[in-house]
């Protein structure tokens, strides 16, 4: 089974490394003319899948914005992780799950089990309840050839005390999950190839100060924070040595091109990551 790692690295090389969010906010919504419902969501979200499909390989809806509707909101969301898949997207779910034993063994098995209502190919996980509260997750991935993108280091202000924080060892909080699950990256990644395992670094995100090193085996990074939160392509440099594995994560940014002007919308900033990404 081909992991996740490399079947990333197969969607950079052959549509390129921007990923489409899945946001339907409800300005967005309104923006669109579709009903503040599940059912609006439902539309929000299949209509992106079809502007997303064969122009590039990733998308990611977020969560909260369907089980807001509630078990409505959950069945619609099913269905555009359904749609997703069957269009031949690679789907991230962005759930940030984190908890321990077996509540979160439930999330990893409810987000990454083959043939799950919920199935996706990589889940994001909140590793701050201690990253062996992820290894049935890790697990679960690695067996089925999926990805788990594990935060590491976020770009909004409030989460600087606690991920800058030091260890006994001098490394940043950050810099520890970094490093703890580049260990166990180490121990189940072939040589040469890219990990299954990997992590959430914003992308206005400075490194130095996050006192960050690049993951090593090579790891996926979700690099949220390009477009509307104001990052660039230019700023795939801050991600140094790591950047060929970045991820570009774009969703107000082109959902508010409005469902008329999306597919020209993602077909333009897919081009742009093409040209100055991976260069």
């Amino acid at each position: 089974m081909t992991g996740f790692g490399e079947r990333l690295r197969t969607v950079f090389a052959d549509r390129g490394r921007l990923c489409v969010g899945i946001d339907p906010h409800a300005h967005l919504l309104e923006e669109w003319g579709l009903p503040a419902s599940a059912a609006g969501a439902r539309e929000f979200g299949l209509r992106t899948v079809d502007a997303a499909a064969g122009r590039v390989g990733i998308v990611k809806p977020q969560v909260s914005f369907f089980e807001r509707w509630g078990s409505a909101g959950f069945a619609a969301l099913e269905e555009v992780l359904t749609a997703a898949r069957s269009a031949g997207l690679l789907v991230i779910a962005d759930a940030k799950r984190g908890d321990i034993g077996t509540t979160m063994d439930a999330y990893g098995d409810a987000w990454l089990t083959p043939g799950s209502p919920l199935e996706a190919d990589a889940l994001t996980a909140n590793p701050f309840l201690g990253v062996g509260t992820l290894d049935h997750t890790f697990d679960l991935a690695e067996a089925h050839g999926k990805g788990v993108f594990v935060l590491a280091a976020t770009s909004n202000a409030d989460a600087f005390t606690a991920q800058r924080a030091r260890l006994i060892s001098g490394d940043t909080v950050s810099a520890g999950v970094i490093a703890e699950v580049s260990a166990r990256n180490a121990q189940h990644t072939p040589s040469g190839h890219w990990a299954a395992l990997g992590f959430v670094i914003g992308a206005t995100v400075d490194w130095t100060e996050a006192g960050l090193i690049a993951p090593v085996p090579p790891a996926p990074i979700l690099g949220p924070g390009f477009g509307f939160q104001g990052a660039a392509a230019e700023d795939l440099a801050r991600f140094g040595g790591a950047a060929p594995t970045v991820i570009v994560s774009e969703s107000r940014s082109i959902l508010s091109a409005g469902p008329g002007s999306l597919a020209a919308r993602i077909e333009e900033r897919a081009n742009l990551y093409r040209s100055e990404g991976n260069a």
